[in-house]
């Protein structure tokens, strides 16, 4: 049957994103795929040189950890078809599913041991975001081996399972994408052209996060540093700031977090 591979169960976006990832940080191992698609797994060899699985208990079998990448509404579905088709889960179960706590995957398959991701999407250029929660019969080498996966595209974290709706609201991508529509649109507004306006919010915003990241200095300092008292960028944060931009932040973090508690309610 040949070496047991990471298999993932649903070939979409986020599968892509950790395929890529992974390829590009140099990952020859193989990965295997199932999904009813044909395109999209078609469109996965192509990009990240996947393996497809022919059915459902072929997958299965490969699985050294099986990956679910299905949505959250398809989880149970899932598992019942592998039950059904008479396959055994690996030891080592991934659930990327939003929403779908611990306990829920417990019972669904209490057989093997099981691990939550919330990965980002920006891991398919190697600088992602994975938080990562355990249920406790994990062992430290299976714990080891989720963690390694994950950190060949970017960093990792492992919290607390009662903290991952905040973490989900707060470390997506489209904080960022945002933050560059509005800033680039404001530079418009006072007349700069879109190319140079997208050129100079980007730099605000990418690679002055980047020069924090890489100087490691206390963000106060570089706030205090960057926005001069009297100057033109401290007239600037003082006005968004009487205008609610920490408030309207705020509100929108509290605001996806109920709607991640929503969700859960909802199945």
């Amino acid at each position: 049957m040949g070496e047991k591979a990471i298999v993932f169960l649903g070939g979409g976006r986020i599968t892509s994103a950790i395929a890529a990832g992974l390829r590009l940080a140099g990952y020859k191992n193989e990965i295997v795929v199932y999904d009813r698609n044909p395109v999209k797994v078609r469109a996965l060899r192509r990009e990240s040189r996947v393996s497809i699985a022919r059915d459902l208990k072929s997958a299965v079998a490969r699985a050294r950890i099986l990956i679910l990448a299905v949505r959250p509404g398809s989880v149970a579905g899932i598992l019942d078809e592998v039950a059904a088709c008479g396959a055994s889960l690996p030891k080592l179960c991934v659930s990327l599913a939003a929403g779908i706590p611990l306990r829920k995957l417990r019972s669904l398959e209490a057989s093997v041991h099981w691990a939550r991701a919330m990965p980002s999407p920006v891991c398919r250029v190697g600088r992602g975001l994975t938080a990562l929660s355990f249920e406790p019969a994990c062992a430290s080498s299976e714990r080891r081996s989720v963690q390694e996966l994950f950190a060949r595209v970017g960093m990792v974290t492992e919290i607390p399972e009662s903290r991952f709706d905040a973490f989900t609201a707060v470390y997506s991508s489209s904080h960022g994408y945002h933050a560059l529509a509005a800033l680039a649109k404001a530079g418009q507004d006072a007349g700069l052209d879109r190319a140079t306006s997208l050129t100079v919010a980007a730099h605000a915003l990418a690679d002055g996060i980047g020069y924090w990241r890489e100087s490691r200095k206390r963000l106060p300092d570089l706030l205090h540093e960057a926005a001069t008292p009297g100057g033109i960028a401290a007239a600037t944060m003082s006005a968004m700031e009487k205008g609610g931009y920490s408030r309207a932040v705020s509100k929108g973090i509290q605001e996806g977090i109920q709607q991640a508690r929503r969700n859960t309610r909802a199945r």
